[in-house]
């Protein structure tokens, strides 16, 4: 598990560490210029010319002891020998390091003004000025990760010349123009190829937009025990992601066991022209462990089902036939499963309402509602009204589930799924490039997954994949978060496999067996 955290959280846990442990502002600061000019020198920047940009902020204190441990060190440069032997020297140089300081004199914080001064005692040279073209490696250090406000004038000129740059972009603890608690960009944003944060990433670095401007992200150890005060207390408020790690949370799978014993997964799904769902679904659910999947679908798929998937079993109803005879196939599949999926290419006919209000009103088991279930849902109005249900709506099926406007949803990710959570009584699947989940009070937030999972059907797998590991017993929080991560984690196997551009949605369910290997016992 990892915590991310917003503004308000870390400033927090910087008060804690000065007034409450006794680390000294100055002693935090220098461990964080050295975390950053360590990653700059293991990424092999070009540390030839470079130019430290820093604001009135404790973040631009960190960028002048940048700057000052660059000017005293010596690095080392690969270059072609010149000894005639064509072998690889080494040449030890030192950087010839810029300081440019862009803030207002009247905020410059006492720890910001100590580091100046320490430069300047030092002989390093301050200036409010830079040239084109000249530097090999800016260093954003401007605003860091209390800004809150949009960035005008000055700052937004000198954020815009930056980017126009063709120097590597270094930024020290977020890239300046990002809100550190939701990812909005503030009107203009250094696009960095590198950042460098301390004790935890953020959740802005995390969100997009703001996850498009920050390159690789570096989380170094500064001295600030967040990680150990945060599991000592167990704040809900705390957002969390998860690591390869957590694929431990799986279940151990005995060797003295049948299919029963690994669960058995009914998925109501598929319609006239839309069997793919349903067998995407069902392969999520088989790849995820599962012992048995029964589909409960319109007969017009018999023969489709029984081709592509014959490890599956199907039980089948007519459009045509009685609604009392389609209930009573139902009721018996119900009574058969552990647990229970509907929606994915379900459709929105009237038999398929017939279907979903069945199920919510005998179901008594584990539940996941995708696709048409949601839209379904969405024309009822009524809150869900049962126990362990898993709701995997998109930002536009949020927006029919709520009403909301789906731009104003996808900009408030967060709050968002966990409003709704709560007041559904669900664990809510919301479903974006970072997919958030809530049970309406703790948050998780996914870092697994690519581009290349834009593509039909990829929530249906991930239904599936969600019902299988809740027929291995996982308590529904659990199998929601694990089953976004492994889903993601499957995601990109198949690109780097295959590409993005070349993926499609049933690439992703054949590899989820593959990431789990060796991950359960």
């Amino acid at each position: 598990m990892e915590w991310l955290l917003n503004a308000g959280q870390m400033k927090a846990f910087d008060e804690r560490t000065i007034r409450g442990i006794g680390i000294p502002s100055a002693v935090l600061m220098e461990r964080a210029a050295l975390s950053v000019t360590e990653e700059m020198e293991n990424a092999n920047l070009d540390l030839s010319r470079v130019l430290v940009v820093c604001g009135s902020g404790n973040n631009g204190g960190d960028g002048f002891a940048i700057a000052r441990i660059l000017a005293g060190s010596s690095f080392t440069q690969n270059h072609v020998s010149v000894q005639g032997d064509g072998a690889q020297g080494h040449d030890i140089s030192r950087p010839r390091v810029t300081i440019a300081f862009v803030g207002k004199e009247s905020s410059v914080t006492e720890e910001t003004a100590l580091q100046r001064k320490i430069c300047e005692n030092l002989g390093l040279k301050v200036s409010r000025y830079f040239m084109d073209d000249e530097y090999t490696v800016i260093v954003d250090a401007i605003f860091g990760i209390g800004l809150s406000r949009p960035v005008e004038g000055h700052y937004a000129e000198v954020i815009r010349w930056m980017n126009a740059q063709s120097a590597m972009k270094v930024a020290v603890d977020i890239p300046s123009g990002i809100s550190a608690d939701d990812g909005r960009i503030y009107g203009v944003c250094v696009k960095a190829d590198l950042t460098v944060t301390f004790a935890c990433r953020k959740v802005g670095q995390i969100l997009y937009p703001g996850a498009s401007y920050c390159g690789r992200i570096i989380c170094r150890d500064i001295g600030i025990p967040a990680d150990e005060w945060l599991d000592k207390r167990g704040n809900t408020a705390v957002v969390y992601t998860y690591t390869k790690r957590d694929l431990a949370l799986l279940q151990h799978r005995e060797a003295y066991s049948n299919k029963s014993t690994f669960g058995k997964v009914l998925l109501i799904a598929g319609s006239e022209g839309m069997s793919g769902a349903a067998i995407l679904a069902a392969k999520g659910a088989f790849r995820s462990g599962c012992g048995m999947v029964r589909i409960f679908t319109p007969e017009c798929n018999r023969a489709i089902l029984q081709t592509a998937l014959p490890e599956a079993m199907v039980s089948f109803w007519s459009p045509d036939g009685s609604e009392e005879n389609t209930k009573k196939r139902l009721a018996d599949a119900l009574r058969w499963a552990d647990v229970i999926g509907i929606g994915p290419g379900l459709g929105m006919s009237p038999m398929a309402g017939v279907l979903l209000d069945f199920v919510l009103e005998h179901c008594g088991k584990p539940l996941v509602i995708d696709a048409d279930g949601l839209n379904l849902l969405a024309k009822r109005h009524n809150p869900v009204n049962c126990r362990n249900v898993i709701l995997t709506p998109h930002i536009g099926e949020m927006a029919r589930l709520t009403g909301k406007d789906r731009m104003k949803i996808a900009s408030e990710l967060l709050p968002s799924v966990q409003e709704f959570a709560a007041a559904q009584g669900v664990v809510c699947v919301l479903k974006d490039a970072r997919t958030a989940v809530s049970d309406g009070n703790q948050v998780y937030l996914n870092t697994s997954g690519n581009d290349g999972m834009a593509v039909a059907g990829s929530g249906d797998v991930l239904t599936g994949v969600i019902c299988g590991l809740l027929a291995q017993h996982l308590p529904c929080w659990t199998a929601a978060t694990l089953g976004v991560y492994l889903h993601g984690l499957a995601g990109d196997l198949a690109k780097k496999e295959l590409g993005a551009h070349g993926m499609m949605a049933g690439d992703i369910a054949d590899r989820v067996g593959a990431v789990l290997r060796g991950c359960a016992g």
